[in-house]
């Protein structure tokens, strides 16, 4: 039996503190490690006689002795999942994580196309980026999004997916001697219809962050401000295009401007990966994220506050 948890939910199975709640490893002994939320006599245990039993099996006894029901038990969500819910244990996983490498497709790609962008050393060609965008960016983000598919994760796998297609498509349009994309709207017709074109490509990758964007409203800092910061890069860039200067180029200062915040859309992207890569097999510590206080977690942290007061 397993008594009714508390604790609230995001569509992402239980957290281990739902689990403690839920079930015990060692589920199939009686009397003092009988199942877990019981008491020897078959009774539900109350929220005094659990919160007991809590601080009896850190010490290696009482019926909770077997499950793990410390702090560590309920970590926070952080982007390194790409998913807004809580964070899921690791040690029952069977596919492993596979957001961290579309994440770091993502920034490293994002990183170079942004400083060429800046025009940083007068590097202005974006021929370089090609490469990247077919090869990392492109092809391993997409195989990164297909994974999240697997484990179940239909926002990491929609993100991932569709910014891997986006690298291909930016590829494509922009190899040199290869599509001709660029030199046809030329010959048909001008330079600046290709910018426009451009500008619009542009315009509906911001539209798409934008409702990514709304879905990371109740996860966590880091995660918002990866998407926040990706939306105003595709903001100044698209404007940049459509918006031209007086030679009919785009614009340097919104070209300039969208590589700025494009460098640090690729940072947070790093940042968020190594928050999925340093997880508790491997790591001493967790990467901090900040939760927004309307967030799950952040509702649970005031509680656990309040309670903490009345004592």
């Amino acid at each position: 039996m397993a008594t009714t948890s508390t604790s609230e939910h995001t569509g992402n199975g239980p957290t281990g503190a739902e689990k403690m709640y839920h079930e015990s490893p060692d589920s199939s002994n009686n009397g003092t490690n009988g199942t877990n939320g019981m008491n020897g006599m078959g009774r539900q245990m109350t929220h005094e006689e659990h919160q007991t039993a809590v601080a009896a099996s850190k010490f290696g006894y009482g019926p909770l002795a077997h499950v793990n029901s410390t702090a560590s038990a309920r970590l926070p969500a952080f982007g390194g999942e790409f998913q807004p819910g809580l964070y899921k244990s690791v040690e029952n996983r069977k596919f492993a994580n596979p957001a961290p490498l579309g994440l770091s497709a993502f920034a490293l790609t994002t990183f170079v196309l942004s400083l060429i962008n800046m025009r940083t050393r007068a590097v202005a060609e974006p021929n370089l980026v090609v490469g990247l965008a077919f090869g990392y960016g492109g092809l391993v983000q997409l195989l990164a999004g297909m994974w999240e598919m697997a484990v179940g994760n239909t926002f990491g796998a929609t993100a991932l997916s569709s910014y891997g297609g986006f690298w291909l498509s930016f590829a494509i349009i922009l190899t040199p001697g290869g599509f001709n994309i660029r030199e046809a709207y030329v010959e048909e017709q001008s330079l600046e219809a290709f910018y426009d074109a451009f500008g619009f490509f542009l315009m509906g990758w911001l539209i798409f962050t934008t409702i990514l964007l709304i879905a990371t409203l109740r996860s966590t800092v880091a995660f918002f401000l990866l998407f926040f910061t990706l939306d105003l890069a595709f903001l100044f860039l698209g404007v940049g295009y459509l918006h031209r200067d007086s030679t009919a180029h785009p614009n340097p200062p919104l070209i300039k401007t969208g590589g700025f915040f494009g460098l640090l859309a690729a940072f947070l992207a790093w940042y968020n990966a190594l928050a999925g890569i340093a997880d508790t097999s491997n790591s001493f510590f967790i990467i901090p994220v900040a939760h927004f206080p309307w967030s799950v977690k952040g509702r649970e942290m005031r509680k656990e506050k309040t309670e903490r007061a009345r004592v």
